[in-house]
């Protein structure tokens, strides 16, 4: 009796161990989630998206708009990629390099390559820009574009005006104060002006470059690149081979000035997300130059531990039994399938769900497989800071089938009774 006592007390004590290791663990993990939820960057402001959906998955002060330095370069490059798109200027163009820019280069405080050859490929300068920051690469590209870079600056400002940006300061295409431009300067700004925007501001610049012109993290993801015989070495420590090197990133552009600090626009793969990161004024970077780093490297640790991307609807597949009213249709309905997978980002393992909308008249026969017949669009529940850069992600919803028309009679009969139902 009493060795049987001792076996069931034994039995219990395991049990009570037990429940305390799972509580303990309980704690640990709640306590992991509240950290995560606290999470704060190390940085004046700072956003994270995910470019495909355009979500926002972190937000700190990232409205306000700010210095941006050379990561003013991104919107520079990509009206280049744009006028190359429209067939103004090719890669081969090649670029004189106006006094401006030339003499610039001299001013050893101010990131640059040498000029000497004075004529350069777009391709060339490009490279220039987007690996060493060479701010009169930037200047060429504007004046060869533009006429002039006060046109150029004109240019951009329509550009962000289109994609909705309306609190940027612009007033040079390279990034720099205005007090390194001498008389150069872009007419009504002053000497001491400098290019300012939002942390979400450079996301949607970042986010229409690498989405429209993918091609630019070729040369993005380049530590060194050959320029008419200079070695250029990237400022993105980040890159594989680089000393803060996180496997995944593969651009964009830094900044530095007194005004913007040190800052930093990434993008990386993480977790089967294209994530575009914003840090800027990176506390602490007047001592340690790889701060804006390692803020951009916790950020983008936050974004891998917290979201996943799914399928919330896959193509050719009906949403929760989704179909549209058809009119004077042999059939009365027609299942809506999504036109292509729709894929939307998630806190990881939370629920998910969509809203499919579709017209409350209905749609006259004959209706044609793969006919627009509605829209799902993603019914996301956790909203961060402003949400999407656009707008929620949606597929358009289309017919699954061909639905014919009734016959004369059957047609015509429906029509009376409408008509003396609503009429009469």
């Amino acid at each position: 009796m009493i060795k049987f006592f001792l076996q069931r007390m034994e039995l219990l004590m395991k049990k009570i161990f037990a429940f305390f290791a799972i509580f303990l663990t309980f704690l640990a993990v709640g306590s992991k989630v509240s950290a995560d939820d606290d999470f704060d960057v190390s940085a004046e402001h700072a956003i994270a998206v995910e470019a495909t959906t355009g979500k926002v998955l972190y937000e700190k002060d990232a409205t306000t708009p700010d210095g941006i330095a050379s990561m003013t370069k991104i919107l520079t490059v990509y009206l280049v990629y744009k006028a190359i798109d429209e067939g103004k200027i090719s890669w081969d163009t090649k670029v004189s390099i106006s006094d401006y820019a030339y003499n610039l280069t001299a001013n050893s405080d101010a990131s640059n390559v040498p000029m000497e050859a004075r004529e350069y490929t777009v391709e060339q300068l490009v490279n220039a820009a987007m690996v060493a920051s060479a701010n009169s690469a930037a200047i060429a590209l504007a004046e060869q574009i533009g006429g002039t870079e006060s046109k150029f600056v004109d240019m951009m400002k329509a550009q962000l005006e289109a994609w909705g940006i309306t609190d940027a300061t612009i007033v040079n295409a390279s990034g720099l104060n205005n007090s390194y431009l001498g008389d150069n300067i872009y007419p009504g700004s002053s000497s001491t002006d400098e290019n300012m925007m939002s942390a979400r501001d450079v996301a949607i610049i970042a986010q229409h470059l690498i989405t429209e012109y993918p091609d630019i993290l070729k040369i993005t993801s380049q530590t060194t690149a050959d320029f008419d015989g200079t070695t250029m070495n990237t400022y993105n420590y980040m890159l594989e081979g680089m000393p803060y090197e996180r496997s995944g990133v593969d651009g964009l552009k830094t900044g530095t000035t007194e005004l913007a600090g040190a800052s930093f626009v990434a993008t990386s793969t993480e977790n089967g997300m294209r994530i575009i990161s914003v840090v800027m004024n990176a506390d602490g970077w007047e001592d340690d130059e790889y701060a804006r780093f390692e803020a951009t490297n916790d950020l983008l640790d936050y974004v891998k531990s917290n979201y996943e991307m799914v399928t919330l609807v896959k193509a050719g597949k009906s949403y929760q039994s989704s179909k549209a009213t058809v009119n004077d249709g042999k059939a009365k309905s027609v299942a809506a399938v999504a036109s292509e997978d729709l894929k939307v980002v998630r806190r990881i393992n939370t629920d998910v769900s969509a809203d499919f909308s579709t017209n409350a008249d209905g749609y006259d026969a004959p209706i044609t497989k793969g006919q627009k017949v509605g829209t799902i669009t993603y019914n996301d529940t956790q909203i961060v800071g402003t949400g999407y850069l656009d707008s929620e992600p949606s597929v358009t919803a289309v017919a699954k089938t061909d639905v014919d028309r009734s016959i004369f009679f059957k047609v015509w009969w429906n029509h009376f009774v409408t008509f003396v139902n609503e009429k009469l």
